[in-house]
């Protein structure tokens, strides 16, 4: 056993910015308690040549090559602009000199 105090329940929850009921102290104290209990229970798992991971199944993202394709509408969006300036969308500035 851990040996999980209330007083750390409270210290926790204090660093987490939680705000417990008094009455739930209890209740999560024994929570915790048996949470670490397991985390002893996975220190003796035997892990030697086990390879680290971030998850059970890898994950890859599938992409295409980017390619630069001209477009026969880029005039038409540019026309449907409230304010246009050349090439680009005008817009209001948002940001003090």
């Amino acid at each position: 056993m851990s040996n999980i105090t209330a007083d750390d329940v409270r210290k926790v929850a204090h660093l987490a910015r939680l705000d417990l009921p008094e009455d739930t102290i209890a209740t999560y104290t024994g929570q915790l308690e048996r949470i670490l209990d397991y985390v002893d229970q996975l220190q003796a798992v035997d892990t030697e040549g086990v390879p680290a991971t971030t998850r059970a199944v890898e994950v890859v993202n599938v992409t295409r090559e980017d390619i630069v394709k001209p477009t026969e509408v880029r005039e038409a969006l540019l026309d449907q602009a409230p304010l246009r300036e050349g090439d680009f969308f005008r817009v209001p500035k948002i940001l003090a000199d």
